[in-house]
């Protein structure tokens, strides 16, 4: 079943995830239904805030960028086919080069902005089966774990620019938060006014 994405502005968007375990009620059924959303959304990640749970769940698939061709053969093979769910993730370490790329997030629709983050992460994740992990990954495949991590931490990746590009984006950001917006997938607007 596909899930209204939360827009910029609700408040589970700012809260820290809590950890579940396997007991969380139809987990299986949960799982299945961000990846509906997430697909639906065309996105290439969605963090269970972002569907109004404040749990450490999130998802990942890169499978669209592989077909990139500014990318290296090793980054567009390391991209395919990574699809995967991160269960109470926490990153243990961010080290490399700080770089800068284009974001965007399915809750702040139509907005991209440069954000730097570190190159390489390692992180300590459950998957599906609450069998625990702790993988190393670097570039883009980091960039958006990095992202979909901050949802469960309640940061945004506006949070990340600067004074003034934020100014600029404030009148954008309060349009998506009343629903003043057009977009192809459910959303839950925060500051709607009713029947609208």
């Amino acid at each position: 079943m596909i899930l209204p994405i939360v827009a910029y502005g609700d408040p589970v968007l700012r809260k820290v995830g809590k950890d579940i375990d396997k007991d969380y009620p139809k987990f299986k059924e949960l799982i299945a239904n961000m990846w509906e959303t997430m697909y639906g959304a065309k996105g290439v990640g969605l963090a269970a805030p972002q569907i109004g749970l404040p749990i450490r769940v999130f998802l990942v698939d890169t499978t669209p960028f592989a077909d990139d061709e500014e990318l290296s053969k090793k980054e567009r093979k390391q991209l395919d086919g990574f699809k995967k769910a991160f269960i109470n993730a926490r990153i243990d370490e961010e080290v490399g080069e700080e770089w800068a790329f284009n974001e965007g997030c399915l809750s702040i629709p139509d907005v991209r902005e440069d954000v730097k983050r570190m190159d390489t992460i390692t992180v300590t994740y459950m998957d599906e089966n609450f069998k625990t992990h702790t993988a190393t990954y670097d570039g883009l495949l980091a960039r958006v774990i990095q992202h979909e991590y901050d949802h469960i931490e309640g940061i945004l990746f506006t949070d990340k620019l600067s004074g003034l590009k934020k100014r600029l984006l404030k009148s954008r950001l309060a349009n998506i938060s009343k629903g003043k917006i057009d977009v192809d997938y459910r959303m839950r607007f925060p500051n709607a006014k009713k029947g609208r």
